[in-house]
């Protein structure tokens, strides 16, 4: 470190961790009485994964957890956020619990508890076991009381070792890529399924909510939304109304029922939703208090009048295509805390795929951008902490490259590189950077910062 560069320490209780997914990394499709998930079956429809790849085998996590949990403890980790597979613990979605299934986490629990991570699981990240898809899915109402159903069975077996439940991970792909758009399981296109779908999993948020207040008074309730900072492409009053639709559809959908506020009713109108999913109760439910909100964030998106604007050859971005901008998410994380106050906050998903295609002598993956952008988005994250924005930790996603969903293998957010023929972990150089954080609770910026595209109209995150 030179004299000049600057040290940024975080508080003493930050927490440091990691995220994952069932789908994306567990493997073991079938074993021990797994049921099938939307995603298995959707993976075997030609055209919807890019590489024309599965989960089946992934990661292999269930068989490999112990030696993941072992590396988790060698970067210095704090914590675990990984979610747990419905079709695993009930293979036809309701009924009778498929003890194997519940067993592995049993275990994987266990395990993390003794290498001292904390283990954060989220009930439900898009996994939906495929025999409810065939009652309707998330466009029937009885699935939210199936959720509801599957959380007790869950806490029953966990929930004594458990601080903090995280209900759903990103309402907003489930219900807007998964059925208005189609790019996700189950692949609806009817923007009518998707307010739907919002609704139905809104009130499963709640339903578990309740069961979770009731049966682990002591631990947290958590939800993970996903945000999208955005910004008009001019200051016309086009742009401006265009980009006004999509950051209340992407950025307020969810959040302002589960903060009391409703659903925005000018986005309701705008998509002639009727509001005819909504029962007496229903709104009660949702917005019974959380005690921790889980914002997942990666970029921000310009709107014009005629839509997204595309990236132009000045803009940082990564192999997907999406903006490198880390200004983005301090001014969404002190929006959320200005408009919503919510009692904590914590990154639940931030990171990048990237080339990885530097290697050192050793073999090992030399990722100087991916650094540089968990890097740059953690000194965002200390600004807001500065600020008074009470975040508690950061999770970066991901642990590993893995399966990333309608994308299959080809874009890689791990910190750890996988081999999916050996099975093989080797820590990218990120990880080596993000451990030594771990271990100094803070890092140094460089003398001469990555330099980013500024902003290039009004941020909606400053109204």
């Amino acid at each position: 470190m030179s004299s000049t560069d600057q040290f940024l320490s975080f508080p003493d209780n930050f927490t440091w961790g990691a995220a994952t997914s069932s789908f994306q990394i567990e493997g073991a499709a079938d074993l021990d009485g797994k049921g099938p998930s939307i995603w298995d079956v959707f993976c075997r429809q030609e055209g919807k994964i890019k590489d024309g790849s599965n989960g089946d085998i992934a990661c292999d996590h269930v068989r490999l957890y112990r030696e993941d949990v072992a590396l988790m403890s060698k970067l210095g980790l704090d914590a675990y956020r990984f979610s747990i597979s419905w079709p695993r613990v009930m293979p036809t979605g309701t009924g009778a619990v498929n003890a194997p299934g519940l067993d592995f986490y049993d275990r994987l629990v266990d395990e993390l508890l003794g290498a001292g991570i904390t283990p954060m699981p989220t009930l439900y990240h898009w996994d939906l076991p495929q025999v409810l898809a065939e009652q309707g899915g998330w466009l029937s109402r009885d699935i939210p009381y199936a959720f509801a159903d599957y959380t007790e069975a869950v806490l029953d077996r966990l929930g004594d070792r458990i601080g903090t439940w995280t209900t759903l991970n990103e309402p907003y792909v489930i219900a807007n890529l998964g059925y208005v758009t189609g790019e996700m399981a189950p692949g609806h296109t009817s923007q009518a399924d998707g307010l739907t779908a919002s609704h139905h999993l809104m009130l499963a948020h709640g339903l578990a909510g309740e069961r979770i207040r009731s049966l682990a008074p002591d631990s947290r309730l958590a939800i993970v939304l996903n945000f999208t900072p955005t910004e008009p492409a001019t200051d016309s009053a086009e742009d401006h109304q265009a980009a006004e639709v999509i950051h209340d559809t992407d950025n307020r959908w969810y959040i302002d029922p589960i903060h009391g506020k409703g659903y925005p009713a000018e986005t309701a109108e705008h998509y002639g939703w009727d509001y005819s999913e909504v029962q007496d109760g229903d709104m009660e439910l949702i917005s019974q208090p959380i005690d921790l909100l889980g914002i997942n964030c990666y970029f921000r998106q310009i709107i014009g009048a005629d839509g997204a604007v595309p990236n132009g050859p000045d803009v940082i971005q990564n192999t997907m295509g999406w903006e490198v901008h880390p200004p983005s998410i301090g001014k969404l994380l002190r929006w959320i805390h200005r408009e919503y106050n919510p009692k904590s906050m914590m990154i639940t998903e931030n990171g990048c795929p990237m080339p990885d295609d530097v290697r050192g002598d050793d073999g090992h993956i030399i990722d100087h951008d991916r650094i540089a952008y968990v890097r740059d988005h953690l000194h965002q994250v200390h600004s807001a902490i500065e600020d008074g924005v009470p975040m508690e930790g950061y999770l970066v996603w991901s642990l590993f490259d893995n399966f990333e969903w309608a994308w299959g293998y080809g874009p890689t957010f791990g910190i750890v590189e996988v081999d999916y023929e050996t099975q093989e972990r080797r820590p990218k150089m990120s990880a080596d950077w993000y451990s030594a954080a771990i271990n100094a609770n803070g890092f140094s910026l460089p003398e001469t910062p990555v330099q980013y595209r500024g902003s290039i109209g009004p941020n909606l995150m400053d109204q």
